[in-house]
């Protein structure tokens, strides 16, 4: 099984670009198209948690220069 490793927002952001394009120009089988719809999921759920943090971290930030 492979380790999943930390990939960053830019990063992820690049491979869904990647897996749209696949889509958008037809080079994605009808097997392939399976698995790549379910790394999208996974990256689209990677990116909203990472801006999610970021985000509160963020506000508390601001808040904490308000005190």
């Amino acid at each position: 099984m492979k380790e999943k490793k930390e990939i960053k927002y830019e990063e992820a952001i690049s491979e869904l670009e990647s897996i749209v394009g696949k889509m958008e120009n037809g080079e994605l089988d009808v097997d392939s198209m399976a698995s790549e719809l379910k790394k999208a999921q996974s990256l689209i759920k990677l990116c909203k948690d990472k801006l999610t943090k970021t985000d509160a971290e963020i506000k508390k930030i601001l808040a904490d220069d308000k005190d």
